[in-house]
């Protein structure tokens, strides 16, 4: 799981409790409309949402509660340890926080709290559940089937292809929610709005819009508009007559000037601009006394607009992406602000008056150029997530410990040497994160956060773990990784809700024995330690699924290790091994191996065993010769055997086509100088890097790869490409640079472009063609009988008794020019190309004498040549 994806899952498990203050906030104040997941997701990260409210989100949310209320049966502890693994799985790195909380404001209401916690819930679908009580009382008509969810109101088009708006289907339909999304509609030309006047929901993002009709304005109970994703560079001033909206949604666009005709817009709650071109801000915005959800990330605002400061509804912020340097004082006036995201700014101080926004609940800066955060936080009482990486603080103030309901607290990459004193106090920390600092020592008094779930402290200068932390008892995942521990922190030991566990590039040689008591450990990585042996204690951990031993200098494993039944990862790059360790083989269920970068020469028929291996990376070591044990593995799907740093392989055996479920090929850095000539039963091929090897051609069967999608063959000998190149329809990445290539020319491959070679390649075929024909006529029109017979035999061309009977009544060349083309078909069944076929039949003339057909053939040649094609 990657680091964005971690960090966005966290938030939404660190958020739980807010939700539920949120939602009985909605119940006494159905204001906002539920349908905003996505789409401000989308107006934050670029990518599309999907259809708006392809789903209903009543069942899915009912479904999430059954879950919930399930779980309260078991007992304590495992509920303990199953909300553990789920916060630090979906737990952070601010910088996907940034991202999906900042713009995938809740389906739910104006609540921020909801806004912010339900985003991640609902990320996959536009609420429709706004249409329900909350929004327009329709759930008794949901719930019948009447609402969203009922084709008597919908009409879905979404990826259909359409070029245009669509006419036909709205005259014989009553539509009040209408999805567009993902075609390539350009206009609304020839669409008669007048067939659109109960429309609710119109959503068109991801077509290729330039303009918008000033007819909109007649759609007067429009309430949700989504034209995100488009190429609009302006909006017409008769949007303003959308009385009605409360949503619009135009980021990812081409727009410069604010739309003027938003500011008449009254009603509007959500509005996103994301992703576009604006610098300026009028102060007419003021007028939106209902926005409470305002999305500008990633424009190009130079300052903070002073007048987003006097938008009283405002409980969400989001000014992203953007060349901003301060904040007004005037900032203070917005009292309802629960979330505020200004990460990748240019922030250099915070204003003491944005401390004076006492429902502050999320706030995110990373990416700026702060240097100092004021005492004043202390005022943040109800702040919940705090998101200071990538500044140049070198200090959190001492009063950071009133921010009593803080959840996530992230500080990477900063230039901190120590925690505040009393960060103990914040006994609701979930998530602690400070990464790249030039952090000494954690402070014992850590252990009083007894609701940390994740820890993260790499890169620092960390020498020892205090045995305290075996107190957090709630702590699912550690990072401990580059920092400059010598003994193994045997706290974490006692630590029984841990399950991930990163602590590479330390100094550590020995592991304890309390280790084999983690049985409860997913996830371990040491790599890049000073490891001289696989630890008998490893192999008590029975339900390890990855583990990372790499960059150690260990020679061996012991056969204890067949215990770790569970394990699919297992990585031992750069280690000692000089002989392939047949322990490993007991693991039946292993998906991925790494044994790169180590000294081994041979890999043992056991090797079979691993009935479910997918992976397997044996680059960089000293095969004599390709190990034909490895094509018994039928499951594998990706196999690098690249030795860079290894004993070159010269040849790859036929056997390689039993490996039917491969994908992924690695075969560079060899000496390889042929590919072998079945390699087309490799059906399942997308990858092949074959570059730095002595290949000269390509076996006709190569062509038979359909699923190829990436090719890199540069550092080669090849001097043709095969003209069937052209149907290998998959093909989308390709490289043949560094080869002596005639055909097509080497300077025309070095665009990487597939439809300029096939092209090359299909002219050059036509242009052999018209000269073999050519070369026929000449031997038939000059070559003797008895040269003929000759010809015949050299081209192991039988003559046929049909031949010999109308010899007599044929005359010589029309018998010639039928046997040619006889000989060129049955070669063209054995895919020899025209080039070939030319090239083998002037060397059988040079073989029977026929010096004068041959003078003629290279005077043809010779002037073909001179004509440009």
């Amino acid at each position: 799981m990657s680091e964005k994806e971690d960090t966005s899952k966290e938030i939404e498990d660190s958020s739980s409790q807010f939700r539920t203050e949120s939602k009985s906030q909605l119940v006494e104040k159905p204001g906002l409309i539920k349908e905003i997941s996505n789409l401000l997701k989308e107006g934050s990260d670029g990518k599309p949402s999907d259809q708006i409210g392809e789903t209903h989100p009543r069942k899915a949310t009912l479904d999430r509660h059954d879950d919930t209320s399930s779980s309260g049966n078991t007992p304590k502890r495992n509920k303990e340890q199953r909300e553990a693994l789920q916060f630090s799985e979906t737990v952070t790195s601010y910088d996907s926080l940034q991202l999906i909380t900042e713009t995938s404001p809740s389906p739910s209401s104006s609540s921020i709290t909801e806004m912010t916690a339900e985003y991640e819930a609902s990320v996959d679908f536009l609420s429709h559940e706004t249409l329900g009580k909350n929004s327009l009382q329709l759930s008794e008509e949901n719930e019948k089937g009447l609402g969203l969810g009922s084709d008597d109101f919908t009409v879905n088009l979404k990826a259909k292809g359409l070029q245009e708006f669509p006419k036909d289907i709205l005259k014989i339909k009553y539509v009040k929610y209408l999805y567009l999304d993902e075609n390539k509609i350009k206009s609304f030309k020839g669409a008669d709005l007048g067939d659109l006047l109960g429309l609710e929901i119109l959503s068109l993002q991801n077509n290729e819009l330039s303009s918008f009709p000033s007819e909109i304005q007649f759609l007067h109970n429009l309430r949700i508009l989504n034209v995100s994703h488009n190429q609009l560079s302006h909006i017409p001033k008769e949007i303003s007559q959308l009385g009605s909206i409360k949503q619009l949604f135009l980021n990812n666009n081409d727009i410069e000037n604010f739309p003027s005709g938003l500011v008449s817009l009254r009603n509007l709650e959500i509005l996103s601009l994301a992703k576009n071109k604006l610098r300026h801000i009028p102060d007419t915005l003021s007028s939106l006394k209902n926005l409470s959800v305002l999305t500008l990330a990633y424009n190009q605002l130079t300052i903070f607009p002073k007048v987003l400061c006097f938008l009283p509804k405002l409980i969400s912020l989001n000014l992203t992406g953007n060349l901003i340097s301060s904040l007004p004082k005037e900032i203070r006036e917005l009292k309802n602000l629960g979330k505020l995201l200004m990460d990748d700014n240019k922030l250099t101080f915070l204003p003491v008056d944005i401390f004076q926004l006492l429902k502050m609940q999320e706030l995110q800066l990373t990416n700026n150029k702060l240097e100092v955060i004021s005492h004043k936080i202390e005022n943040f009482r109800e702040l919940k997530i705090l998101i200071l990486d990538k500044n140049i603080l070198k200090e959190i103030p001492e009063k950071i410990s009133h921010c009593v309901m803080l959840e996530c607290l992230s500080l990477s990459d900063n230039k901190l040497t120590e925690l505040p004193k009393n960060i103990h106090k914040l006994k609701n920390l979930r998530k602690l994160c400070v990464n790249r600092n030039n952090i000494v020592r954690l402070p014992e008094d850590i252990s009083h956060l007894n609701n940390m779930f994740g820890l993260e402290f790499s890169g620092n200068t960390i020498t020892d773990v205090p045995i305290e932390i075996k107190n957090c008892r709630k702590i699912t995942k550690v990072e401990l990784s580059y920092n400059k521990i010598i003994y193994f922190p045997v706290g974490l030991c006692a630590l029984d809700s841990l399950y991930y566990l990163s602590i590479n590039g330390n100094y550590i040689s020995e592991i304890p024995m309390d280790i084999s008591f983690s049985k409860q450990l997913l996830h371990l990585e040491f790599n890049e330690n000073n490891l001289l042996i696989f630890s008998e204690h490893f192999c008590s951990l029975i339900n390890l699924q990855h583990l990372d031993l790499g960059k150690n200098q260990i020679r061996e494993i012991p056969p204890s290790i067949s215990n770790m039944a569970s394990l699919h990862v297992l990585i031992l790059c750069c280690n000692k091994f000089e002989t392939f360790p047949i322990e490993v083989c007991t693991l039946a269920n292993l998906q991925v191996l790494n044994f790169s970068e180590n000294q081994i020469q041979k890999i043992p028929p056991e090797i079979c065993n691993l009935k479910e291996i997918q992976k397997l990376n044996i680059s960089s070591n000293q095969f004599t010769y390709f190990p034909t044990e490895l094509c018994q593995l039928l499951s594998l799907e990706e196999l690098n055997i690249s030795q860079i740093n290894g004993t070159k392989l010269t040849r790859l055996p036929e056997e390689l086509s039993n490996m039917t479920q491969l994908k992924r090929l690695d075969i560079s850095n060899n000496a390889i100088r042929a590919i072998p000539t079945n390699i087309g039963k490799l059906r399942s091929l997308v990858s092949l890097n074959a570059y730095n090897n002595q290949i000269s051609y390509l076996p006709p069967s190569f062509l038979s790869l359909n699923d190829l999608q990436q090719l890199n063959l540069s550092g080669n000998n090849l001097t043709a490409l095969p003209s069937g190149i052209c149907n290998l329809f998959s093909l989308k990445d390709i490289n043949f640079d560094d080869n002596p290539l005639v055909r097509p020319p080497g300077d025309m491959c070095k665009a990487k472009q597939l439809y300029t070679i096939t092209r090359y390649l299909q002219r050059a075929d036509e242009r052999d063609e018209k000269i073999l024909e050519k070369i026929f006529k000449i031997v038939a029109n000059n070559i003797t009988e008895t040269n003929f017979q000759f010809l015949c035999q050299k081209l192991n061309l039988a003559i046929s008794e049909t031949d010999r009977s109308t010899k007599s009544t044929v005359s010589l060349s029309e018998r010639v020019h039928q046997a040619l083309d006889r000989w060129k078909m049955e070669s063209t069944n054995l895919l020899l190309t025209t080039a070939a076929l030319s090239d083998q039949l002037t060397r059988a003339l040079t073989l029977i004498g026929a010096y004068e057909i041959m003078d003629k053939i290279t005077a043809l040649k010779l002037f073909t040549c001179t004509i440009k094609f």
